[in-house]
Formats: C-alpha cells, structure tokens, sequence
C-alpha cells in the first residue's frame, strides 16, 4: 500500500485529519516536525533561530527520504516541505498527496485561536498575518496544486477516504 502525504499551509488540519484517516486505515501515523524537533533536540523556532530556514529545509529533505515508501503510513508534512528540493516530486514518486486547501482566513483564526508558538514563520500575534499568509499561500499554491487529490475547505474522514480508495 501506498503512503498518504498529507500537504498545505499551517494550520490546514493535516495533523489531526492525518490522524483520524490514519485510525481508520490501521496505517502508522508519522508529523515530519515531530521527527525533525526529536531528531535535533531542539524545537523548529530554535533550529530557524540557530541553523536558518535553509538548513531547516535540508533536514525536511533528509527525514522526508528517511520514510520508507510503501509502509503504510499516513504523514503529515510540514507546510513548506513540499516546495523545497523537489520534494513534491518525491512525494509524488513515493505516494499519494493530499492538498488541504483552507481559506487563508480559516488558517488565520485557527493560528490565532491556537497562538501556535511551534511555528516560526507565522506569528499569531502579527497584524499582518492575514497578509503573510496570502502571499505565502499564493506562492505554495503551483507546488500544492500538483497533489493527487485536492481537497478544498472543510472535509470528513469518509469524503477524503472515498477520494483515496482508487489511489490505495
């Protein structure tokens, strides 16, 4: 069976969507982040603080490559790893992807409502946070495009597990 890569922007659901669809598939459920804080002992605003955004970039690559392909996993991806080091065509070659397509204005709340302090791109607290994520969003959107399956707004298990069915 193929490996689910669930893609999009920060706060899109991929993690608790990931999850859910990961249970119901008895697949293993894998948050590249989580891999990348455990692997460097230290959290992702310390490592963009520390080493750069590149070399951040370059450890989504290495533990993205990491990933066995055909074992069953549903992986929740970092909102930015697809558009780096032709990782979208890795993920492609390897899986199934995914794009969680949320208004910019959905993610802004739910990073607002969260105040997520993990990510060190998207301050909560910014004004101008609507209009990062735009732009970013805007940027991401010819990479993301390229999933296999896009899945726009709000979604449920069932609908993204119909959608899957002729991928597994």
């Amino acid at each position: 069976m193929k490996n689910i890569f669930l893609i999009g922007m920060p706060s899109s659901g991929k993690s608790t969507l990931g999850k859910r669809i990961a249970d119901v598939l008895h697949y293993r459920f894998i948050d590249t982040d989580k891999i990348i804080v455990r692997e460097e002992g230290r959290s992702i605003p310390e490592i963009f603080a520390e080493s750069g955004e590149e070399y951040f970039r370059e450890v989504e690559r290495r533990v993205l490559r990491n990933l066995k392909p055909g074992a069953n996993m549903v992986v929740s991806t970092g909102g930015g790893m697809p558009c780096y080091h032709n990782n979208m065509e890795y993920i492609k070659a390897t899986g199934v992807s995914v794009f969680l397509d949320v208004p910019v204005d959905v993610l802004a709340r739910r990073i607002q409502a969260h105040a997520h302090e993990d990510r060190p791109l998207n301050n909560a607290n910014d004004p101008e946070l609507l209009t990062v994520l735009q732009k970013r969003y805007e940027l991401r959107l010819p990479i993301y495009s390229q999933a296999n399956i896009i899945i726009s707004g709000e979604t449920t298990e069932d609908e993204l597990l119909r959608r899957l069915g002729k991928w597994l």
